[in-house]
């Protein structure tokens, strides 16, 4: 996969610049600088603990830094809360997925934002019609549109919220571990949607453990480790056992260890 970031040049979507946080005194995000352009996927990697749900967490307003900043297309950003990064066009997709389990793919996909009559009734055939246009740009094979989500693969559920973040004009996509639990099938499925927001020019952070993952869906790969950026790779450039001693070890390939 070839990274787009040299050939748009342009402004990054997100800087992030020198981050910090503290829990207790204990320094959960420590200077930690990460950006993310139009069209490009950023692996997040590090062991449980290394700080990289954190750091998303700022951005996605769950939490608020102690210091540092966040560029949004170069200009200051001022992100206190949810709504705050919604407003930034920043959405989040959760490992949960955050799905209402007995409702079906439209109305998951406006849930708290119902379309309505001109009377002020729920329309749901609406919902469906607009449901169906989105679900045929992103997962052209998804056909279950009145079964409840709780019918659905873990593949086909992560379709209906990548579907709900991207119809709410996501440009930056916060994905917690996307392939999860998923067996091969779904997680080509995972790798296909992510491929078509590539393609629609939107940014995506993917918080992953797996290596595989990151290697195959990603084209850069920030790694963390304790509260610390170990460093940003080119996926490209880099073999899986770079990145294992980036996690374990704190060091860049050709570097000494931490």
């Amino acid at each position: 996969m070839t990274s787009t970031k040299r050939t748009n040049g342009g402004t990054p979507l997100v800087e992030m610049r020198d981050m910090c946080i503290a829990f207790g005194g204990v320094h959960a995000v420590d200077h930690v600088s990460v950006d993310l352009y139009p069209g490009e996927v950023v692996g997040l990697l590090g062991h449980n603990g290394a700080g990289k749900s954190t750091l998303i967490k700022m951005l996605s307003g769950a939490y608020q830094a102690d210091s540092g900043e966040i560029l949004i297309n170069g200009e200051k950003a001022d992100i206190q809360n949810p709504r705050d990064a919604r407003s930034y066009n920043i959405e989040t997709i959760y490992q949960t997925l955050a799905l209402a389990d007995n409702l079906d793919a439209a109305s998951n996909l406006f849930l708290g934002r119902e379309l309505v009559t001109p009377l002020g009734f729920v329309d749901e055939d609406a919902m469906e019609a607009e449901s169906r246009k989105i679900m045929a740009r992103l997962n052209p094979n998804f056909q279950k549109f009145a079964e409840p989500v709780s019918a659905l693969s873990g593949g086909q559920r992560q379709s209906v919220a990548i579907a709900r973040a991207v119809y709410f004009d996501a440009r930056i996509l916060i994905m917690d571990e996307p392939t999860a639990a998923l067996g091969p099938h779904e997680t080509q499925m995972v790798s296909e949607l992510i491929q078509q927001l590539k393609a629609e020019g939107i940014g995506i952070f993917l918080i992953s453990h797996d290596i595989h993952d990151v290697l195959e869906l990603c084209d850069r790969a920030s790694v963390m480790k304790n509260g610390k950026l170990v460093g940003t790779v080119d996926v490209d450039d880099v073999t899986d056992d770079d990145l294992l001693s980036m996690i374990i070890l704190g060091k860049k390939p050709g570097e000494a260890a931490a």
